[in-house]
């Protein structure tokens, strides 16, 4: 069964900031490369959704998509669906990432 993938705001908020980070820091073949690394994950999570890690505390799953970069998301089985909550650039404070999460 092939999972639908919904993004959430903060989702698409924090993926383009993590674009934007990698402009910044690289350039634009990065930026590409981080994409279809995103693009890869997602297609395989549709059809695996449980490819990540489940957090109880925090019920919904993450995935390490590179180095600098985690993919939190919920599955709702109900609907087939994968709502994909928030990238998170691994190098920022961990408390922030608790207050976005709850």
């Amino acid at each position: 069964m092939i999972y639908e993938i919904e993004w959430k705001p903060i989702a698409t908020y924090t993926y383009f900031e993590e674009i934007d980070f990698i402009l910044l820091k690289w350039n634009e073949v990065e930026v590409q490369k981080f994409e279809d690394l995103v693009y890869n994950f997602l297609a395989a999570l549709s059809k695996t959704p449980k490819l990540g890690i489940y957090n109880s505390k925090n019920d919904c799953y993450s995935l390490v998509i590179s180095k600098q970069t985690t993919l939190y998301y919920k599955i709702i089985e109900d609907k087939s669906q994968i709502d994909l909550i928030l990238f998170w650039n691994n190098k920022q404070n961990p408390i922030q990432l608790k207050k976005l999460l709850h």
